[in-house]
């Protein structure tokens, strides 16, 4: 993995510069990751990237090739220059857990180190939470949306190469079964699919053609795409080739709750009562929830899941809020900030649902039965905490926590946030 630290704003640096210069740069500060609100109405937001950030943070280090040429430009003095090229993050940093849910004012990460180095984390942070939470939650929204039926993600060519493979680890994260990005299965263990597209029913002379031609090479049970010319006589050309034992057809076009309708007594008219019908095209939550009452066995989600579902950042904030043991409260219109480091738990019913999130500064709030506490370690003085969970738990975490907002909460309209957030400050 490429070295990390030079994916940050110029104004970290010369901050660094001016505190080394002044004596602050080694003060003990706490900092947050929070947000002031979810965006356009969302009850909840979807804690994600965190596993991702902690392997970033771990190769966040300065090349002497890179301090030098920071050094040319004068962003660098010599003495920032020095202390650049042996800089590694030696904090602590502690958070809610990656599939975890989250609302304003949650304090969803902590980063605790002197001043200098802490501040230079902050474009890095939020660079990963604001994509990564933005892709689960607006994710996390179609899965709830599809009522148990499988979601492939297929988005990649639909936004950055990078953020492709970062999106499809968010959305098998929110519940997604699969991705089209292969390199999301080769890195995260994130399962792939994919069959062919429409160029490949074009290559042929014939839709027959193409059909025999992806089967002798992916067997029966394959998925084909018959929406190149014509779908009803696509779906008869693909049982009349494949047979009844036909894994399932695909749709991309139209109105596809009409033609999986129609598509459904066409294949059972031809004997294919078991071969599923997989719909694309433009799907979102809302155009999933839609579909609902028709008969479509999995759904291919692509743009809008790439893009947050009309949300693509998760609006996080990253701030100082303690300096040497006393908090520090930014006082700016529509932007103040609750000082002192923060203790969060959530607060549920004997039956399980959760009823508010209470958030503490300064001291851990009073334990009551069925509480949850909320944060747990990632970093220990710059290493790994022991027992960090793999992408599989975080995934189940999520199922779990979605399960214990109440009903409300997993509404697609807009609306308040699922639960309440209780500030103490003390």
């Amino acid at each position: 993995m490429d070295a990390t630290a030079l994916l940050t704003d110029q104004y970290e640096l010369t901050m660094v510069r001016a505190a080394l210069a002044d004596g602050t740069a080694d003060r003990p500060c706490v900092f947050e990751v929070f947000g002031r609100r979810l965006p356009n109405g969302r009850r909840y937001g979807v804690v994600a990237g965190t596993g991702r950030l902690i392997e970033l943070l771990r190769e966040f280090r300065f090349t002497d090739e890179q301090v030098d040429l920071l050094r040319r430009q004068d962003v660098l003095d010599d003495r920032t220059a020095r202390w650049l090229a042996d800089y590694r993050f030696t904090g602590d940093i502690e958070g809610y857990a990656e599939g975890e849910l989250y609302f304003p004012g949650s304090p969803i990460l902590t980063v605790t180190a002197p001043f200098a180095v802490g501040v230079l984390l902050e474009t890095l942070l939020l660079s990963v939470l604001n994509h990564d939470c933005a892709i689960a939650s607006g994710a996390a929204r179609m899965v709830t949306a599809a009522h148990g039926r499988p979601i492939i993600e297929m988005g990649s060519r639909r936004t950055h190469e990078r953020s492709a493979v970062a999106a499809a680890r968010a959305a098998y994260l929110a519940g997604f079964a699969s991705t089209s990005n292969v390199a999301a299965g080769v890195r995260y263990g994130v399962p792939t699919a994919g069959t062919a597209a429409h160029a490949f029913t074009l290559l042929h002379d014939s839709e027959a053609d193409a059909f025999a031609s992806q089967i002798a090479a992916l067997g029966p049970g394959t998925t084909l795409l018959v929406d190149t010319y014509d779908i009803s006589q696509g779906i008869r050309t693909a049982i009349e080739v494949a047979g009844p034992q036909l894994g399932a057809i695909r749709i991309d076009s139209g109105d596809l709750s009409v033609m999986a309708v129609q598509a459904r007594e066409l294949l059972d008219s031809l004997g294919a009562r078991d071969t599923r019908i997989v719909v694309s095209g433009d799907l979102d939550e809302h155009s999933i929830a839609a579909l609902a009452a028709a008969p479509v066995d999995a759904y291919g989600a692509g743009t809008a899941v790439v893009t947050g579902s009309g949300a693509p950042t998760a609006q996080l904030v990253y701030k100082l809020v303690e300096v040497d043991g006393r908090p520090v409260v930014k006082r700016s219109e529509n932007k103040k900030t609750v000082g002192g480091r923060k203790y969060a738990v959530r607060r549920h019913k004997p039956t399980g649902t959760a009823v508010e999130e209470v958030v503490a500064s300064r001291c851990e709030p009073g334990a009551e039965p069925h509480d949850r506490a909320l944060q747990r370690p990632y970093l220990v003085g710059g290493e790994p905490a022991a027992d960090l969970p793999d992408l599989a738990s975080s995934r189940a975490h999520l199922a779990e926590c979605l399960v214990s907002i109440p009903w409300d909460g997993l509404k697609l309209s807009a609306g308040d946030p699922a639960i309440p957030v209780t500030m103490i400050s003390n």
